[in-house]
């Protein structure tokens, strides 16, 4: 059966969806990447038409296949160690320079696979005494994205970032997958994730975080979303706690209620 051709009527309704559902703006230029990547479900449910698919998942009648849907249509590329120079600055200047006492908790709000929040793990874990406390909480919209990253396992050439001394200790081989690796339990007991939609309003029970990482996830929203979003994270992160955006992002004119440290580094007064 061959997958049935998109309307530029019916591919609007989706950037809509997406948008209203992720904050995700769908460009023009991504209508063959959409019907790559949905015409599978289409055909699971027997369906004629991606208007039908639409009615489907925008019906509410079907919230895992809208999930489906999200899982699908999001980008999610990440890998150990990514923009090492921030991990740097958590390492000399936020760790280094933090006074002992209380749980240190970091977030990473778009954690995709799991791959940043055990690098910040990694590094906690090399730089604080051993009898301290603290803990990573690692966050994405997708399900199954953070299904992989529950599972701490990865492919052998997923490890190349990682420095050697933190692949000798964190980084476990099993006789199971001679092509993968497990990350230690070591690093994962201080390690946990859970689904959250960055553009709704936080639950305030996940309390206070020292530094959020929100990285290489606000390319994809617009102004207005981007807005949003920081106005949801202010209230997670403690007074003189960090925020810190990717190599390509920035806070100009999205907030006047952070300074910024350097370029991409912004902190809470």
């Amino acid at each position: 059966m061959d997958a049935p051709a998109i309307t530029d009527q019916e591919f609007s309704l989706f950037q809509r969806l997406v948008h209203q559902i992720a904050g995700i703006k769908l460009a023009d230029n991504k209508k063959a990447l959409l019907v790559g990547r949905l015409q599978k479900r289409l055909r699971e449910h027997q369906l004629g038409s991606f208007g039908d698919y639409y009615r489907m998942v925008s019906s509410g009648r079907q919230p895992a296949e809208l999930q489906t849907m999200v899982d699908l249509l999001t980008t999610n590329e990440t890998y150990f160690f990514r923009e090492a120079r921030h991990l740097e600055f958590l390492r000399d200047e936020i760790l280094g320079q933090r006074p002992t006492g209380g749980t240190l908790r970091l977030w990473s709000a778009a954690s995709s696979s799991g791959e940043e929040a055990y690098s910040l793990a990694m590094v906690i874990a090399d730089t604080v005494p051993g009898n301290a406390r603290w803990e990573v909480f690692g966050s994405d919209i997708s399900t199954q994205v953070l299904a992989k990253a529950r599972a701490g396992r990865y492919p052998l050439e997923r490890n190349e970032g990682i420095p050697e001394a933190c692949r000798r200790k964190y980084c476990v081989k099993t006789s199971d997958d001679p092509h993968g690796f497990l990350v230690a339990p070591a690093i994962r007991q201080h390690v946990r994730f859970a689904q959250v939609n960055l553009t709704r309003p936080i639950d305030p029970r996940l309390g206070l975080f020292d530094v959020i990482f929100l990285r290489n996830v606000m390319i994809y929203f617009d102004s207005e979303t981007k807005r949003q979003v920081i106005a949801n994270l202010l209230p997670q992160l403690l007074p003189g706690g960090y925020l810190i955006v990717g190599h390509s992002e920035s806070l100009n004119g999205i907030t006047d209620r952070l300074k910024s440290v350097k370029p991409t580094i912004y902190r809470k007064p």
